[in-house]
């Protein structure tokens, strides 16, 4: 696995990285960067028109995390583990190599970062992929 943190927009990576961000299993998508995906990719939409529901819902080159019921609660570092597990198990299916990310369930989720980061490097640490952290 390679991982890297910068400093960039995410949404202005090449297409061959698909995106990981997290969302509520009401597909609210209402504030944070889950309104941008909505807004970019009509995500909302899409997710509810999709008919999947999972720890880990593959929607054109984004992956959505559902790491908690509705938008009102907050995600656990059980259930952004298993969702990190699921998405390896995605990732891997699909042949995927390089996927990219905001810092997933920090903003206003409310995880610190250097633990959420250090199971995203745990988990995809056997991997041959690119991760690669975008923050602004």
């Amino acid at each position: 696995m390679t991982y890297h943190e910068e400093k960039r927009d995410l949404f202005s990576l090449p297409e061959e990285y698909y995106f990981v961000h997290c969302v509520s299993a009401d597909f609210v998508l209402r504030k944070g960067i889950a309104l941008e995906f909505k807004k970019r990719f009509d995500m909302k939409n899409k997710l509810r028109n999709s008919g999947q529901s999972g720890k880990c819902i593959l929607i054109d080159r984004v992956f959505n995390l559902v790491t908690k019921e509705t938008w009102r609660c907050k995600p656990t570092m059980e259930s952004v583990t298993e969702c990190l597990d699921e998405l390896k198990r995605q990732v891997t299916e699909n042949g995927i190599k390089k996927i990219a990310m905001p810092q997933i369930a920090c903003g206003l989720d409310g995880m610190k970062w250097e633990d959420v980061s250090e199971q995203v490097r745990d988990t995809f640490s056997d991997m041959d992929i690119e991760i690669l952290v975008c923050y602004m």
